[in-house]
């Protein structure tokens, strides 16, 4: 196990109490010396987590603390790169640019154990079809549905008939070949989905969804499982 695993379990051993727990048991838990494992705390501490106690009065870590970059298992670093790739690979130019940039910044601040681990990564995303081209920019819908604001769209169906929406955004689906952009239509008083490269125009409106983007997320899947349980076998 690497220093930076051993650290990430430490952190993880601590962060599962709530009441001081003794050196000497924590020691046994992480299979190392009472010594190696008074270092690993300061070295946490110095990294910023707040652990109070001292040897043989106990420690308990202080909630606030967000892990470092470089507390990241290998595990993780490979769905990190993945997730990224995948992003790089199938989501619009502004995505793409984040999901490269996000993975230079880990790079740039994990240890070089971890760095090589990120270079030399065997998960491949292989390359999809390309997306039929948007008319509006994705960057749009995604601050609506950040945003929590109304969404008109001038709509094109698959038989080409034209239509404008007032919608509630609060989601965005990726699919291998198309993106979908999922909203409370008010013009059909149920949930809707469009595809992002049929909407023709879409403005950001001042009005504020009626519903939160979580309520919304969690009725659209209530209505999806009931969907799902009223078809025919």
């Amino acid at each position: 196990m690497s220093r930076s695993e051993r650290l990430f379990d430490l952190l993880n051993a601590l962060r599962r109490r709530r009441r001081p727990v003794s050196g000497q048991a924590l020691a046994e838990e992480m299979g190392v010396s009472l010594r190696t494992l008074y270092r690993d705390i300061a070295s946490l501490q110095a990294q910023g987590a707040t652990i109070e106690g001292e040897p043989g009065v106990g420690y308990v870590l202080r909630p606030g603390f967000l892990l470092p970059p470089l507390m990241f298992t290998p595990e993780e670093i490979e769905a990190l790169v993945l997730g990224s790739r995948w992003v790089a690979d199938r989501a619009d130019a502004r995505m793409r640019d984040a999901a490269l940039s996000a993975l230079a910044r880990i790079g740039a601040v994990v240890p070089p154990d971890l760095r090589d681990e990120m270079e030399a990564e065997a998960l491949l995303v292989v390359p999809g079809a390309p997306f039929p081209a948007d008319h509006v920019d994705p960057a749009l819908l995604r601050k609506a549905i950040r945003t929590e604001r109304k969404l008109k769209l001038c709509y094109r169906d698959e038989a080409g008939a034209a239509s404008e929406r007032v919608i509630w955004p609060f989601a965005l689906a990726f699919f291998d070949r198309v993106r979908l952009l999922v909203g409370w239509c008010e013009l059909r008083a149920d949930f809707r989905h469009f595809r992002t490269d049929r909407i023709e125009e879409a403005e950001v409106l001042d009005a504020r969804c009626p519903a939160r983007r979580a309520v919304l997320l969690k009725q659209w899947r209530a209505s999806r499982e009931t969907a799902a349980q009223d078809a025919p076998c």
